[in-house]
Order: structure tokens, then C-alpha cells, then sequence
């Protein structure tokens, strides 16, 4: 794929105009009534799997969450924690507006210096607030591959998603969140940032035409993206043209061996952000119901 083709899919999958009445919670609009009905009718076992990855000093980037005790009082201890969401440390939910292409956000803001200086004034995680409820996906492009993981570097494309999507036996419907496995045990922060295993400029021509509504996975966008004008395709178009919402660093040890365990590959998702008024993202502890 050239340069001008992946940019030629700002244009193909752009959602600027599609809603009227919550156009800043971008492709969460999806998640209609009867969507969330079809999700809770997938829950048959009763297990719970957090989807959040542990955070503490001692492992995390200190410049993406620090904790440290506080004075209490006589009947009680506090604490104080601080956390820069966007990053490899924590599991986070985007906002639509906290990726920007040609100083635009999604929906066609111009973003500058300025207009930040108090937070976002359109597209920020406040509009996400009611939380994401809807089926989950789970899609193992390794197993699809029949590799035990990808290699770094390695590109997934939409016949990779497609053969996953076959070998659960099962189709990515109008407002599900795709869960999309690389093997990166570690998550996206696993080996050379620079040379990363991710998604492929392809994708999101895919991920707009099945009205996905959420995005996640141990992998973003592939790194280099190869592509000096878009270098990363999934975030610079995704998310600004489409109003993807990307659940971003989620874990997903637990939720692959419970998937093998009862031998499913959807589950119900709850997600709910914290409702930061200007907020670019928030930290959250996702759920995935089986």
C-alpha cells in the first residue's frame, strides 16, 4: 500500500458527520440499546477477568504513575497516586480527541496550544463517562498463523483478522470491541519501541467497515509504519477520521487462558473512565464477563 492510499483513508473512513446527537463519543455510537442486550446474553459461566495491569512503583515508569503514603488522621491511612494514562505503565481508555493529524482532532477541531491549556474542549473523556458495555472479541493472530507469536516488527492485516475471526468461529458485528492478540506477553512495552509488532494501515479500512466500536489488544500500530506522512496509521486515522475508541496496554494473560478454558472466544466488556472534565483518557480497570 502507498503513502497516498493510506491517506486516501482518512477520507474512506471518516465518521465527522455520521452522528448528531453524541458525535464526541465517536465509535462508542454503536453501542446501541440492543447491542448491550446481545452482550449480557453471552455471560454463561459467571467468571470475571480483569483486563487492568498492576501498578506499582517498583514496576511501572515513574513519569506514568507514582504512589506515595500521606498523613492520615487517627482512624484512617491515605495515600496520594499519580498517573500519566497514555503510555506502555497503564491500561487506558482514549478519548477521541487525544490524537491529532494535520493539528485536527476527530470531528474536524483544530487543535493548538492554546485551546489545550485547560484540557480539551471537544472529544475528551468525559463524553465516554456512561462507560462501554458490549461483547467482547477476542482474535489470536498467532494461532491463526499456527506460530506461538508474532515477530517483532511483524505486520497484522485484515486477512490476518479475518483468518482469526474463522478459526473462533465466530463474526465481528456492528459495536463489538476487538480484542486482537500479537503473543507480546509483556504487552506493547515488551522489546524495541522502535521496531514494534503491530497493525497494519489496512485495518482500519476493516475495523470501519464491521462498525467496531472499540479497539484493543497487546499491540497498537505496527512501528515504523513505513509511512513518513502517517506514522501511526491506526491512531492518525482511526482514531481522528473515525472516532475510534482505543482501549489501550490491556492484559491479556488471564483473558487468553480463560478463553481456552471454557472455549469461547467473546465475552461481555464493561469499562467505565473516570469523568475528567478536558480529560485526554483515563486509566481504568476493564472486565471481561464469561
Amino acid at each position: 500500500m502507498t503513502e497516498a492510499e493510506v491517506l486516501a483513508r482518512f477520507e474512506l473512513c471518516c465518521n465527522w458527520t455520521r452522528w448528531s446527537n453524541a458525535p464526541e463519543r465517536g465509535t462508542l455510537n454503536y453501542i446501541t440499546p440492543d447491542v448491550i442486550l446481545r452482550a449480557l446474553g453471552v455471560v454463561h459461566d459467571g467468571i470475571v477477568v480483569s483486563l487492568g495491569r498492576d501498578l506499582s512503583v517498583q514496576d511501572s515508569d515513574p513519569g506514568e504513575f507514582s504512589h506515595q503514603m500521606r498523613a492520615g488522621d487517627d482512624h484512617s491511612v491515605a495515600d496520594e497516586t499519580t498517573i500519566a494514562p497514555h503510555g506502555f505503565t497503564v491500561t487506558h481508555l482514549d478519548a477521541v480527541g487525544h490524537s491529532h493529524f494535520q493539528q485536527r482532532i476527530f470531528g474536524g477541531q483544530l487543535v493548538t496550544p492554546p485551546e489545550l491549556a485547560n484540557g480539551l474542549s471537544y472529544g475528551s473523556i468525559l463524553a465516554m463517562g456512561d462507560g462501554v458495555i458490549t461483547r467482547g472479541v477476542l482474535l489470536d493472530i498467532p494461532r491463526a498463523r499456527g506460530v506461538a507469536v508474532l515477530k517483532d516488527g511483524d505486520q497484522i492485516g485484515t486477512e490476518d483478522l479475518i483468518a482469526a475471526e474463522r478459526l473462533a468461529g465466530i463474526t465481528v458485528e456492528t459495536g463489538d470491541a476487538v480484542f486482537v492478540r500479537s503473543g507480546l506477553d509483556g504487552g506493547p512495552s515488551s522489546g524495541d519501541q522502535n521496531v514494534r509488532t503491530g497493525m497494519g494501515p489496512d485495518t482500519v479500512e476493516w475495523l470501519h467497515e464491521r462498525r467496531v466500536a472499540v479497539y484493543s489488544g497487546d499491540c497498537i500500530d505496527r512501528l515504523p509504519s513505513g509511512y513518513p506522512a502517517v506514522p501511526l496509521p491506526l491512531h492518525q486515522i482511526g482514531q481522528v477520521a473515525m472516532g475510534l475508541a482505543i482501549l489501550d496496554n490491556p492484559d491479556l494473560g488471564r483473558l487468553c487462558v480463560v478463553a481456552q478454558q471454557v472455549q469461547r472466544s467473546t465475552f461481555l466488556l464493561v469499562v467505565a473512565p473516570l469523568r475528567i472534565v478536558g480529560g485526554t483518557g483515563s486509566a481504568v480497570n476493564p472486565l471481561a464477563i464469561f
